[in-house]
């Protein structure tokens, strides 16, 4: 598992926010998601926001798409905002409920699946990446 990719926030393109002066943004999840290509294997991702520390990256999956084994550069969390997703960590598959998050170190294996029965839309997978960068 050594050879995994390593994702950064780069890797998912320019983020459509930066913090704003005032230190508040409000993002819509579910509005703001890309929206799902069956035609492809991947789920669609945007990169909402690179604010103070984190990014707020979110994914629109369809039955069937899924990210494979890989790892972050980051301390991750990731939350199921809405439809079906499964979660791989430490050999273990669990079927992830709307509102839970999942925490991970940086550099800890995992995948996300979305099953053949998922809703055919809407299946949002939110990735916080917790840089630590500062902005001034």
């Amino acid at each position: 598992m050594d050879n995994l990719p390593i994702n950064s926030p780069e890797i998912f393109g320019d983020a459509d926010q930066h913090d704003t002066a005032i230190g508040t943004t409000v993002l819509s999840l579910v509005d703001d998601a890309p929206a799902p290509n069956p035609a492809r294997p991947r789920p669609a991702v945007k990169r909402l926001l690179q604010g103070d520390g984190a990014n707020f990256i979110v994914f629109n999956f369809c039955p069937g798409q899924d990210l494979p084994d890989h790892k972050a550069a980051h301390p991750i969390t990731v939350q199921c905002i809405s439809g079906e997703l499964d979660f791989e960590c430490d050999g273990k598959r669990i079927p992830m409920k709307p509102g839970e998050i999942y925490h991970l170190r940086a550099y800890v294996p995992h995948a996300v699946y979305c099953p053949d029965q998922a809703p055919e839309e809407n299946n949002i997978l939110l990735l916080t990446m917790l840089t630590g960068e500062r902005h001034q």
